[in-house]
């Protein structure tokens, strides 16, 4: 049973416009101190599958995926901390911090073991939780994502092919100069970074855009976003410290775009876990649950499926 001290319909981000999806209910909950965004539905007594999304997305980036997992699962979509409706506490932006809240939230909403699915930045989270809370997780996903100290890359490519890719990353890092730049025009940002990234044209339409840009511009978003960039130094030395002491047990998936930033994710986890398969998704670049979420939903029951 959740804990109705720590659950409720207290809204930390209060302008910023709520996406409602039909058959699913927000909820915020009280998570070690700060609160955080759950968008809950599905079978209540079904297997639970926790989502997070990254950058620059919110919970919204599941939106389409969340409805065909519903009819077998219950099924909770987490803002971040500083993503979307959550809370942007000032500092504590690396994985292990976050995850520690993310778990929490989890635990809150009265679900004592769960699958972990979870894209991008959501994916930087989704290892490090596993890392060390692996005995309440039965199974996680991770979906086209460099992970912080394991496969992200130490230097960015300047060949111009794949630079477009990542090169965010050493500017995110940069002090102060992003926030100036980007302030006021987080639109435009937000703008390229969906359209340039996904496959197929006209994945994000205008509102989607809308929606991303005003989630980054409220209430300090654009400082939390940037800041998971900036603590990824301390993720990383989380990470190997973690994985000094053991591997990964619980079965992986690596869930990649057949046009991606990481063209097989298992292979590149498979070194940390001992039970590692993946899928290609085809026709997806980066965004791959609002490009194909139809292949996102079949990949997650299965595994799940497998799992059980």
């Amino acid at each position: 049973m959740e804990d109705p001290m720590t659950v409720s319909a207290s809204n930390p981000v209060r302008h910023l416009p709520l996406h409602d999806l039909a058959g699913f209910t927000h909820r915020w909950v009280d998570a070690d101190g700060i609160r955080l965004h759950a968008v809950e539905g599905g079978r209540p007594a079904g297997p639970a599958v926790v989502l997070l999304a990254g950058f620059p997305q919110t919970w919204w980036a599941w939106r389409k995926v969340m409805p065909a997992l519903a009819g077998r699962f219950r099924v909770i979509a987490i803002d971040l901390p500083g993503q979307g409706h959550s809370e942007r506490p000032e500092r504590g932006y690396d994985t292990h911090t976050v995850a520690a809240h993310v778990h929490a939230a989890v635990e809150a909403l009265g679900v004592p073991a769960y699958w972990l699915a979870a894209h991008d930045i959501g994916a930087w989270v989704a290892f490090s939780l596993a890392l060390g809370h692996e005995s309440q997780l039965r199974g996680v996903a991770l979906l086209d994502a460099g992970i912080p100290g394991i496969t992200l890359p130490e230097t960015i490519p300047t060949d111009p092919a794949r630079a477009w890719k990542t090169w965010h990353f050493a500017f995110h890092l940069v002090p102060d100069l992003p926030e100036t730049l980007l302030t006021g025009r987080e639109r435009e940002y937000v703008d390229w970074f969906l359209k340039a990234k996904a496959r197929t044209p006209g994945t994000f339409d205008d509102a989607d855009i809308d929606h991303y840009a005003a989630a980054l511009a409220a209430d300090g978003g654009l400082r939390a976003s940037l800041a998971y960039y900036r603590d990824a130094a301390e993720s990383a030395r989380g990470n190997h410290q973690a994985l000094e002491r053991r591997r990964l047990t619980l079965p992986v998936l690596g869930i990649s775009g057949s046009h991606g930033s990481i063209p097989d994710m298992a292979a590149s986890l498979s070194p940390w876990a001992d039970h590692t398969t993946g899928v290609i998704v085809p026709g997806a670049g980066h965004f791959i649950p609002d490009e194909q979420p139809e292949a996102v939903a079949a990949a997650l029951a299965g595994f799940i499926a497998d799992g059980d």
